[in-house]
């Protein structure tokens, strides 16, 4: 937790120094922060944003954040997602200091619509959500009263209980909020808080059938855990006047709530709503499809919190949206990654090469470094005998000038072991290469070379005896386009159709065997990968996490 703290301490941003303000004059001891997700699909990078904001500010100030699930739709929340998503909360870093559920304060909430109705500040209307809709008037037009708006307390207070206790059908009835039909923001024309809903809740089974608007249980759910500074996004805007209206009329504890501004990512969405369309559609294999901008999505593909948490940082916090270009991202990772990660050789397209003055049937186990980046260097194991694969395009038999790599007559050192000289090529009746002849020169040993040979071409290999197969899963960009949700037609027409190229034909060296799941490593001069959870007993499989480079940009600027 310590590194966090270093990178929660790199500056300051707008509600760092409102926050600042209210600790110097004395407004408050310490803060509390929460973060509240609705539990109907798993977190995904912008809610990464918001996590990282929320417990962030309780690392850098006095205080605590709570996690708090906003479960008032019975129908679309699940227990799946509520183990998901505190499960991503950890493993980006961070702890809550209490987990709370809106479905906590059903019985309070409950009590505080008894006191509204009872104040003649609420009351229950009998109209369809058609008819309400249309009577809310226009931003220029003011809205008309219901017909159901002056019923008494007592009428009221009747009619509540009984749609708690049962007695309606989904949709007869709902509890207003008795505010001003002619405000100017229209979410104050008497707004629903309280619907009918007959289904079953993934907490409190069926003990309810009436469940509470966002905009009744956020605020006062916000007030009940003594919430300071209760942070959302800039759309949230419009609806604050609710939030305080509600807490001044209940007279409960005065939390605030401060807007931000989203991060939008490019070649990508994070509507929940268009996400799980993408999962059920099977446009992608799941929410943790390593594609899919989820947290568990950039886990399985090989993102690291550190990366995620870096990415946040930089991108800050602000009152204006922006569109976040993905390769901040990549970068992101592809800086932590070439820190940490392992470095091993695997050939994705071989070709045969046969070293005919090696001795038959002898292995050398030639030191190879893991990571020449970390501050103690460590070492293992790789098997060297007289039949290697190459990668085919490491070879051509008819080169252009300044080919530094495997060629006719040309000498190249492969990596951690010997340099080698192409002494002939073997073709079959087509005419392709199927192997190639060399010789090596058995002073040129890496670390120990007394050849006095001087070579520009270095390239990696596995010991065909030992290589082991793999399959190899490149990921690219979900979508062909910077911004889907705002094209023409159905985002769904712009998926990319090369996000996902899989290669079976690979041999890694055998040090792979021994992969976990939390293991990164950089396949020289491949890319970033980690091991998938599809690998068996009979099979290693390897997801991309990144390219060595911003290959993407590159690509664009020639299309």
């Amino acid at each position: 937790m310590s590194e966090i703290k270093k990178e929660e301490e790199k500056g300051h941003n707008f509600i760092e120094e409102i926050i600042e303000e209210d600790l110097a004059a004395g407004k408050y001891s310490k803060i509390i922060t929460r973060f509240p997700p609705e539990p109907n699909g798993y977190l995904h990078i912008g809610h990464a944003s918001s996590i990282c904001l929320n417990f962030g500010l309780t690392l850098k100030y006095p205080g605590h954040t709570n996690l708090r699930f906003d479960d008032t739709n019975p129908v679309t929340e699940e227990t799946e997602y509520v183990e998901s998503i505190k499960d991503d909360i950890r493993w980006l870093g961070f702890e809550w200091e209490n987990e709370h559920y809106a479905s906590d304060y059903f019985p309070q909430l409950y009590d505080f619509a008894v006191q509204l109705v009872k104040r003649g500040l609420a009351y229950v209307d009998d109209s369809t959500s058609e008819a309400i809709a249309s009577m809310k008037g226009t931003p220029t037009e003011p809205g008309v009263n219901s017909p159901f708006r002056n019923r008494s307390s007592e009428e009221n207070l009747d009619l509540l209980e009984r749609m708690k206790n049962g007695e309606f059908p989904d949709g007869a009835r709902t509890l207003r909020a008795k505010i001003d039909m002619a405000h100017p923001n229209m979410l104050m024309r008497d707004p629903i808080l309280y619907r009918i809903k007959h289904a079953h809740h993934h907490r409190t089974g069926e003990a309810w059938c009436i469940y509470p608007m966002y905009d009744f249980a956020h605020g006062q759910s916000d007030s009940i855990e003594t919430v300071t500074h209760s942070l959302c996004t800039m759309e949230f805007v419009p609806h604050r006047e609710l939030y305080d209206w509600l807490i001044g009329r209940l007279e409960i504890y005065p939390s605030h709530q401060y807007e931000f501004a989203r991060r939008n990512l490019n070649y990508t969405v994070t509507s929940k709503r268009k996400l799980l369309q993408l999962v059920n559609e099977k446009h992608v294999t799941g929410w943790d499809d390593p594609r899919m901008p989820t947290i568990t999505g950039l886990r399985r593909r090989g993102y690291t919190p550190e990366s995620i948490r870096d990415f946040c940082e930089r991108i800050g916090i602000a009152k204006r949206e922006n569109l976040i270009d993905v390769s901040l991202l990549e970068f992101c990772v592809r800086e932590h990654l070439n820190k940490i990660a392992h470095r091993r050789m695997v050939v994705f397209d071989p070709l045969k090469v046969v070293v005919t003055n090696y001795p038959e049937g002898q292995v050398e186990m030639l030191p190879s470094e893991d990571n020449p980046e970390e501050e103690k260097v460590t070492y293992r194991e790789m098997p060297f005998s007289r039949e290697l694969y190459i990668e085919a395009d490491d070879f051509m038999e008819n080169p252009p000038k300044k080919y530094f790599r495997l060629a006719p007559g040309q000498m190249v050192r492969l990596k951690s072991a010997y340099i080698i000289r192409c002494d002939e090529v073997i073709k079959d009746e087509s005419g392709k290469v199927t192997e190639v002849h060399c010789s090596y020169i058995p002073e040129s040993r890496s670390g120990s070379d007394t050849s006095g040979i001087n070579v520009k071409g270095t390239l990696h290999w596995v010991s065909i005896a030992h290589a082991v197969n793999a399959e190899i899963r490149l990921y690219d960009r979900l979508f062909r386009v910077e911004d889907p949700s705002s094209e023409e037609g159905d985002f769904k027409d712009y998926i990319n159709p090369d996000s996902l190229q899989v290669v079976t034909n690979v041999y890694a060296e055998p040090s792979l065997l021994k992969s976990t799941f939390n293991d990164r490593y950089q396949f020289l001069r491949k890319g970033y990968f980690t091991l998938d959870k599809d690998t068996s007993e009979d099979r290693l499989v390897f997801n991309r996490t990144v390219t060595l480079k911003d290959t993407w940009a590159k690509e664009q600027k020639k299309s």
